[in-house]
């Protein structure tokens, strides 16, 4: 039996294959997206192709041309073989923690905080070769577009989840580690005017709810949680709950890895803030 090339592809990349099955799908009962699911999907061999393609055409302009954004993102994501994998978990994170996407389709197409997350990781690559003012225009385009702000320096582990992503910001020599979840307005920022390593470090699991913020180089524990429109300012225990303004310990986490579950609950009513 003979494949497509797109056909040997997917046969190995079960992301890739669902996410051309649930665009053929989608062709079939919305035709009037079925040029938009055959442009950024469906005409690809590869799933790096297919988010080169989109992205490009989402971040391209006049100042730089999608054709040529495409090539840089190709560059990218060809020279370094662990980001296919990274933007994979990504999209597998999202489709699994948000009870609102249902299909890795989904979230491919339209889903901000995957877009911005995904740009990152092609200005971070740019960073590390030393093209740190392309990195930076990057940067400042999808700060434009996505009301994202993540600093090409910064490092993020993979399967990242940022759920509606408007106001995210994410400085310079901050760390996030894998598996961790976060929401719209959330800053991993500085206090002040200081050089060096000045941001926070977000570990593994972390649940970071919306509107909080996270200031200066200290460490948020693995699988701590903390609750939306906090403010911390002082290292947080791993499975810790968080919880207020300036923000402290209000018991343990429910769970192991908080970002997986997105359990935004309190422990029991015992705690004074």
């Amino acid at each position: 039996m003979s494949f497509l090339p797109a056909e040997r592809f997917a046969l190995c990349d079960p992301i890739w294959s669902a996410l051309r099955t649930q665009a053929e799908e989608l062709s079939s009962t919305e035709p009037s997206l079925a040029s938009l699911v055959h442009a950024t999907v469906l005409k690809h061999e590869r799933f790096e192709d297919a988010l080169s393609y989109h992205l490009a055409n989402k971040v391209g302009g006049e100042d730089l041309n999608p054709m040529l954004t495409r090539e840089i993102f190709e560059e990218a994501l060809d020279g370094d073989a662990a980001m296919g994998d990274a933007v994979r978990a990504d999209l597998s994170a999202v489709f699994e923690r948000d009870p609102a996407c249902h299909s890795y389709l989904q979230a491919f197409l339209f889903y901000k905080g995957f877009h911005a997350l995904e740009c990152y990781r092609i200005s971070h690559w740019l960073w590390g070769q030393g093209r740190t003012t392309l990195a930076q225009f990057l940067q400042s385009r999808v700060s434009e577009l996505f009301a994202v702000d993540i600093h090409p320096a910064s490092r993020i582990g993979r399967g990242i989840f940022i759920d509606h992503a408007t106001g995210v910001v994410i400085g310079e020599t901050a760390v996030v580690e894998d598996d961790v979840s976060m929401l719209h307005g959330v800053t991993l920022g500085g206090t002040g005017k200081q050089c060096g390593d000045r941001h926070p470090k977000i570990r593994r699991g972390v649940l970071l709810g919306a509107g909080a913020k996270v200031l200066g180089n200290i460490e948020v524990g693995e699988g701590a949680k903390v609750g939306a429109g906090s403010i911390v300012l002082d290292p947080v225990p791993p499975h810790t709950t968080v919880v207020g303004v300036p923000a402290r310990p209000v018991g343990p986490t429910l769970t192991d890895l908080p970002a997986l579950t997105m359990d935004h609950s309190l422990p029991a009513p015992d705690y004074v803030i």
